[in-house]
């Protein structure tokens, strides 16, 4: 009786696929809502950084508001009122860039 239990439970159920499925699609469904759009928004901001010219208005991750008078590889120049101060931040500081529309109005 022992040597029958020990050999129904070696003998495979064919259960292994369809033990796998649940953690496939844990792994799909995580990847569609979570990975796939993180990685457009950072494309995203990876293509709005790299397009920055002098005479956006940008605001920063700090709350910053200015306008770019100068570029660097990694930091920007801003020129930010009302004394027109000069501030220069890092390009990844940079978080959105006011549309034309927008910096005309202001």
């Amino acid at each position: 009786m022992v040597a029958q239990y020990f050999a129904m439970q070696s003998q495979p159920s064919g259960g292994m696929g369809w033990g796998l499925l649940p953690l496939v699609a844990i792994f799909a469904i995580f990847y569609f809502l979570l990975i796939m759009p993180q990685q457009r928004r950072q494309k995203k901001w990876q293509a709005m950084v790299s397009a920055l010219k002098a005479g956006d208005k940008v605001t920063t991750s700090g709350g910053l508001r200015g306008t770019i008078i100068a570029l660097k590889e990694d930091a920007v120049h801003l020129r930010v009122p009302p004394d027109n101060l000069r501030v220069e931040v890092a390009r990844s500081a940079v978080v959105s860039v006011t549309p034309a529309e927008e910096a005309a109005k202001s």
